[in-house]
């Protein structure tokens, strides 16, 4: 079984795939991307079995017929969050004025130029009035994280999710309640499945008991 899959989930993912095939013996081969990189993918023709995207990215294809109707399963929420690198210290971001203060005083923060925590991380610059006074790094895909390891950046911002599948690194924690925001990602039947019975088989697993603390371990609220 192909999957295709956003970046956001990648830690969890691959060990569900895992334990999907101890259970049923089903390989499922996973290939990780930006969701906007893969929604171009799959409008342009890629072949799978399932995508695991935003919940907007999987109800827009299928209005389009690129995934089959009513396969929709929301698998989990995403909270946007900040890093630094192991042993540095946290400076804080518990309010909105202290975020911004931390943002104000680092040497450079890295952020992604496609992922959805970088598209509303620019948006919220821009409407904290930061757009032209932060120093930032922006990264063309990937993990942000891995600018901290790297030192180009002294702060990374993106999918808390995707800041802990890059070693070396600590989560300071998520954004303040007042400009967190949320991201629903869920799975979705591509209209290229081989086994579309199949492929909503590997869905109900990913929304099951069974998933539920690998999804919480790797710093995704469970959908369920």
């Amino acid at each position: 079984m192909k999957l295709l899959s956003t970046l956001a989930v990648m830690g969890a993912m691959k060990d569900l795939a895992a334990a999907y095939r101890a259970r049923t013996g089903v390989e499922v081969e996973p290939e990780f991307a930006p969701t906007v990189a893969l929604l171009e993918r799959i409008r342009a023709g890629a072949v799978g079995d399932v995508a695991i995207l935003t919940a907007q990215g999987i109800d827009d294809l299928i209005g389009e017929g690129k995934m089959l109707p009513g396969s929709r399963a929301d698998v989990a929420l995403s909270f946007v969050g900040i890093a630094v690198k192991a042993g540095a210290p946290k400076p804080d971001i518990s309010t909105v004025e202290a975020f911004k203060a931390t943002i104000l005083a680092a040497r450079c923060v890295a952020f992604s130029k496609i992922g959805a925590s970088g598209i509303y991380f620019a948006g919220l610059l821009d409407r904290l009035g930061l757009a032209d006074k932060a120093k930032t790094f922006v990264v063309p895909s990937g993990f942000t994280a891995e600018r901290l390891v790297s030192g180009e950046a002294d702060l990374a911002v993106q999918q808390i999710s995707e800041l802990l599948v890059v070693p070396g690194i600590e989560v300071i924690g998520p954004l303040p309640d007042d400009i967190q925001t949320a991201a629903m990602f869920s799975g979705g039947v591509l209209s290229t499945s081989a086994d579309a019975e199949a492929a909503r088989g590997f869905l109900r697993f990913l929304t099951g008991p069974e998933a539920a603390p690998v999804l919480a371990a790797s710093g995704l609220q469970p959908a369920g």
